[in-house]
């Protein structure tokens, strides 16, 4: 039981990878912001302020109301052979910025500001064929189940439901009950997978689909000191919405497989045709703060810095898999053909509360302002991933914790941005990003088991993304114009299951995604 318990099948409801998942963030804001790369922590006057650096609040000295809208065509490749496309339109950002002026000479001006955002939208949809596969899941489903005993993963209709009645791994009982894994010894506590070395050979199939987004409505409030330092702070509040449907099997080639002939089970060559689905989604509430300043020594600089605390959730988790399977076999020139089906908790979806808490974020920045008519801005961002928790009626899992920082990195995010007043009406902008991986070398290697929460053992491990920007702006008294062009590029590697010491490596495919997004925003500062 104890060997069990160390395997990479977890019986943890929620995995280092949820909370990964929860806590990315898009480049997403104004037009203008997304124009620029989103390098605007030390400009301010833009609502997307509000949710990277609040002092950008304390800039205003009047009025604004704005909103923003995108069209997104994303593009997904795996191993450069199979392509999806994916277009949707989204609404992307509302806000209003009211100004006081206090006809006080220290703090002249105090403002207050609301917005909605989509701070990121988890859509991505990926799909393929993995050939010539040297592993097999089964196999390694296999290896992780030696010692739980047959008679605790077999289920009995009316009788007992090993889901609910017994500590193993719900991989482990959907795995034995589809006959994916066998009984090996007449002891019945390890089992072989459906893979044969040296004898089997097989192509792998993939699909994943993801869904939803992160909301974020806030609130905020600054003003400035003698029009030097800017100040800003902003409670956020979000709301969160995340769904994962993904798809894994295999078509094998002589495979070790089960059969009936005289109403009795045997194991003989044969072929092999399996797959499994599995549900996931995450949703509930969060609240998060958010300070900032900048910092205008001189009229042609500027010196932004800011922090944002982790989102702290109350979060809701629901899943459920299928695994499903044709067996093909030779026996004395008999063919024997056997189909299984098999439903995680009897069909029944599982259903888990739990807090999260994603990482923290800490800005710095400067922009300079070049002749009255020209701004070139740098950022620089640092996320802790590896600060992500996950607890249970506020009681922390040091096990996932762990995992936690062995998977995971702080990840640094660049940003640069220029903009261009062609006449005091029309301006042309332009940026680019960068933002190192957040995996660290241990896991990108495959150098360490790695271990997920339930039924879902795929994982996708998220490589360099970058960002390309242009856009143009127009103003006409108080009505202003902008449209942003931005390419996300981003490289991923999908992994079907974990590695193990001493055995083949499992199926691995190349992930690029690159998606283009046309952004425009509306608005009036009065």
């Amino acid at each position: 039981m104890a060997a069990c318990l160390l395997g990479a099948i977890s019986t943890n409801a929620q995995s280092a990878f949820d909370l990964y998942s929860i806590s990315q963030t898009d480049l997403k804001g104004t037009a203008r912001f997304m124009s620029m790369a989103g390098a605007f922590g030390a400009l301010g006057g833009d609502l997307s302020t509000l949710n990277q650096n609040p002092g950008g609040i304390g800039i205003y000295r009047g009025s604004e109301l704005g909103a923003t809208f995108d069209w997104n065509i994303k593009n997904t490749t795996i191993d450069n052979q199979y392509k999806i496309k994916d277009r949707n339109f989204n609404f992307n950002n509302i806000g209003y910025i009211g100004s006081f002026r206090t006809n006080n000479r220290i703090v002249p001006y105090i403002n207050w500001g609301f917005s909605y955002s989509k701070t990121a939208s988890f859509k991505r949809r990926y799909g393929g064929q993995i050939a010539n596969i040297g592993n097999s899941m089964t196999n390694y489903v296999a290896n992780q189940s030696a010692g739980w005993n047959a008679d605790e993963l077999g289920y009995v209709a009316d009788k007992y439901n090993p889901y609910q009645s017994s500590y193993a791994p719900w991989m482990s009982i959907l795995a034995y009950n589809a006959y994916l894994i066998n009984p090996a010894n007449t002891d019945g506590n390890l089992y072989s997978g459906l893979y044969q070395p040296n004898h089997s050979s097989g192509y792998g199939e993939m699909e994943v689909e993801e869904s939803g987004a992160v909301n974020e409505y806030s609130v905020s409030l600054g003003g400035n000191v003698l029009d030097k330092v800017y100040f800003g702070a902003t409670l956020g509040i979000t709301d969160i919405d995340y769904n994962l449907y993904s798809y894994y099997g295999e078509s094998i080639d002589n495979a070790l497989v089960p059969y009936v002939a005289n109403d009795k089970f045997f194991y003989g060559d044969g072929n092999a045709a399996w797959g499994m689905e599995n549900l996931f989604s995450m949703s509930g509430t969060g609240v998060n703060f958010k300070l900032g300043a900048i910092i205008k020594p001189v009229n042609e600089l500027r010196i932004g810095l800011a922090f944002h605390t982790p989102t702290f959730y109350s979060l809701k988790s629901q899943y459920y898999a299928n695994a499903s399977a044709r067996f093909s076999s030779y026996d004395l020139q008999t063919t024997h053909d056997l189909s299984t089906f098999e439903e995680t908790d009897d069909g029944y979806i599982g259903e888990t509360t739990f807090e999260a808490k994603t990482p923290w974020r800490f800005m710095g920045s400067i922009a300079g302002v070049i002749g009255g008519r020209g701004i070139l801005s740098f950022d620089y961002e640092r996320v802790v991933y590896d600060g992500m928790r996950v607890s249970y009626d506020n009681v922390e899992d040091r096990e996932v914790s762990g995992y936690v920082k062995q998977y995971f990195k702080a990840s640094d995010i660049f940003r640069i941005g220029g903009e261009f007043k062609v006449t005091p009406q029309f301006s042309v902008r332009a940026g680019y990003s960068y933002q190192t991986s957040p995996v660290t070398e241990e896991l990108s290697s495959d150098a360490i088991d790695v271990v997920t929460a339930g039924t879902t053992l795929s994982y996708t491990l998220d490589n360099k993304i970058q960002y390309y920007t242009a856009g143009l702006g127009y103003r006409y008294k108080a009505f202003y114009l902008d449209f942003a062009y931005v390419h996300k590029k981003r490289d991923s590697d999908y992994h079907a299951f974990s590695s193990e010491e001493g055995q083949p490596l499992p199926p691995i495919a190349k992930v690029k995604d690159a998606n283009n997004e046309i952004v425009f925003s509306l608005g009036f500062k009065f």
